[in-house]
């Protein structure tokens, strides 16, 4: 079995919340997964999930960046922000030194190779900082991450949202995750009566009021206590499907 996580930017807490009743719900299936694979904050929770890291801080420490861009008048686009160094950071504090021993061959990062916009898939990692630095390439939008796109193993690259948002590198057998209602296995359900979608690079997304919101929030992230709406929403749905497909996986106990 194999697990996608769709990249959405700060609704990634979403994501979160999913990992959260994973691993304490489900640990026997975490540890059976094949692979995760993901964009940008798809890819960023992958990572939390097969790694042994403090959820909460993690949780704490994006909604103070989330705090942080919230009180500037410019947002994301503050020349004093820089998304990509608050991430390096994160990343460098939590993870431990052996980490690209523990996910090389499991975890796969979707990133956009610049020159030609094709997708270019990454699942084995040389240390610690190459693994740190494939996440934070997978996760740059040119101009609100920055004018200069990263140069990882000697190319240019942005994010792989903008080639793959989903990937799903072993085909069948992938359960989809993502913070927009749609087919995704977990998702959000808006009870929208529209029978209308689109597909975003692999992202399937319902059209809906609410996923309109959503959409709009990617980027530009809504007061914390949303966010923290979100994540709490992410952990329910994780164990719905727990209950409802993988119940021989599932611990939890009414």
């Amino acid at each position: 079995m194999n697990l996608s996580l769709a990249g959405c930017g700060f609704l990634g807490l979403y994501h979160l919340g999913v990992v959260s009743c994973l691993k304490e719900h489900a640990p026997q299936f975490v540890n059976s997964l094949r692979s995760v694979s993901g964009a940008s904050a798809g890819a960023l929770s992958g990572l939390v999930l097969l790694v042994d890291c403090p959820l909460g801080l993690i949780t704490n420490e994006m909604m103070k960046v989330v705090k942080s861009i919230r009180s500037s008048s410019l947002g994301p686009y503050n020349p004093k922000f820089n998304i990509t160094k608050t991430l390096s950071a994160l990343l460098a504090s939590f993870a431990p030194d052996n980490v690209h021993e523990i996910v090389s061959g499991r975890l796969f990062i979707s990133l956009t190779r610049l020159s030609d916009m094709q997708n270019v898939m990454i699942s084995e990692f040389h240390s610690k900082n190459d693994l740190i630095e494939a996440l934070c390439t997978s996760s740059f939008v040119p101009i609100w991450s920055g004018m200069t796109p990263i140069i990882y193993r000697g190319e240019h690259y942005i994010d792989g949202g903008f080639s793959d948002n989903q990937p799903q590198p072993f085909g069948q057998n992938t359960i989809l995750v993502s913070p927009f209602y749609g087919e995704s296995d977990i998702c959000p359900n808006d009870n929208s009566m529209s029978f209308h979608q689109f597909c975003c690079n692999n992202t399937n997304i319902q059209v809906s009021l609410s996923n309109i919101y959503r959409l709009s929030r990617a980027l530009f992230p809504p007061e914390p206590r949303v966010l923290r709406s979100m994540c709490q929403q992410g952990y329910l749905d994780a164990l719905r499907f727990l209950q409802n497909k993988m119940a021989g996986y599932c611990k939890y106990q009414h």
